[in-house]
């Protein structure tokens, strides 16, 4: 399978794991290399030297290519960057701040370098600031989001219509027909997050795995809006928020609820009460907990057979509308 993406990751499927911070971690992404996608670690989640160490085994487990996912919100970026340029990493995601700060630098350095953006107007921002390619995420997705709530399906062909440059798909997509139909629609590959974090190699606590699998439609919600957007599972802690915004509060008085931690505590601790537990709305499709390498054969056969409907398709309804031509 052959296109912009494969051919710029050097990877045999258009398929990336997202670099979701306290699960995507060196286990996950040799994994998925392994299986012909582009892994990615989460340095979200991580002190630089924990990365180095992520990296290092990384290199161990696959002799495939892999990257890392940093979301420039978080602390000591100049120590992050230094390890993943000292350790040899060739592909960085950038997200969750301007591309500009560092997309030159890492060109420098020869990395290829990927943006998530989550509207038009950013995405044509991190074009010019000479991304290699953009994930346009659409609120579908776990974990922070943009504020413009754009679905990936409406995202993609907005986006495709002003950038030349390769498109990769994400929210809402954790199977074969979901790859087909963001495909059609523009993008060149996709990116996963959901359906990994409920995989064996996810890093995250068994009991989160399972929380996983227990959502259906409408378990998830994008809230913390004044902060910065996060899709969440109803649970305790999000009740909570919800409580306090009937009381009108303050931004200091959110940030005081939210506290320090929450992610880890549920995602990584296992804590379904307190923590912050954030999945994507495709987690109403999952139902089990399955290796890496079981995913992509499910999501390829999916692919394959949802290709060749399309073919058969598209071919009947050529057919009949010479017919009808040839009838006038």
């Amino acid at each position: 399978m052959k296109n912009k993406i494969t051919q710029l990751f050097k990877i045999k499927y258009p398929i990336i794991q997202g670099g979701m911070i306290w699960v995507s971690g060196w286990k996950l992404a040799s994994a998925v290399s392994n299986a012909g996608g582009l892994g990615l670690i989460g340095a979200g989640s991580m002190y630089p030297e924990v990365l180095r160490e992520h990296i290092q085994k990384c290199k161990k487990a696959t002799q495939k290519p892999f990257g890392v996912n940093v979301p420039m919100l978080y602390p000591e970026m100049d120590k992050i960057m230094d390890v993943i340029v000292e350790e040899g990493v060739k592909i960085v995601f950038t997200s969750a701040g301007n591309p500009k700060t560092w997309t030159a630098w890492l060109k420098e350095k020869e990395i290829t370098v990927v943006h998530v953006v989550s509207s038009v107007k950013f995405a044509l921002k991190a074009a010019a600031a000479g991304v290699d390619a953009i994930v346009c995420e659409g609120f579908e997705a776990g974990g922070h989001n943009g504020r413009e709530e754009t679905t990936t399906f409406a995202l993609i062909p907005m986006v495709k219509k002003e950038l030349q440059i390769p498109i990769i798909a994400a929210g809402g997509i954790a199977t074969g027909k979901g790859m087909m139909a963001a495909m059609v629609l523009g993008a060149d590959g996709i990116q996963i997050g959901s359906r990994f974090a409920a995989t064996v190699e996810s890093a995250a606590h068994e009991n989160f795995k399972q929380s996983i699998l227990k959502v259906k439609d409408g378990d998830t919600k994008l809230t913390l809006k004044e902060l910065a957007p996060v899709r969440l599972i109803k649970n305790e802690f999000y009740n909570q928020i919800e409580a306090l915004y009937l009381q009108h509060p303050t931004r200091d008085q959110i940030k005081e609820l939210l506290g320090r931690a929450r992610a880890k505590k549920g995602i990584f601790e296992g804590d379904l009460v307190n923590g912050e537990l954030e999945i994507g709305q495709i987690a109403g499709l999952i139902d089990e907990v399955k290796p890496v390498n079981r995913v992509f054969e499910e999501i390829l056969e999916e692919f394959q057979e949802s290709k060749t409907l399309v073919n058969r398709f598209s071919s009947s309804f050529l057919n009949n509308v010479n017919k009808f031509f040839l009838l006038l």
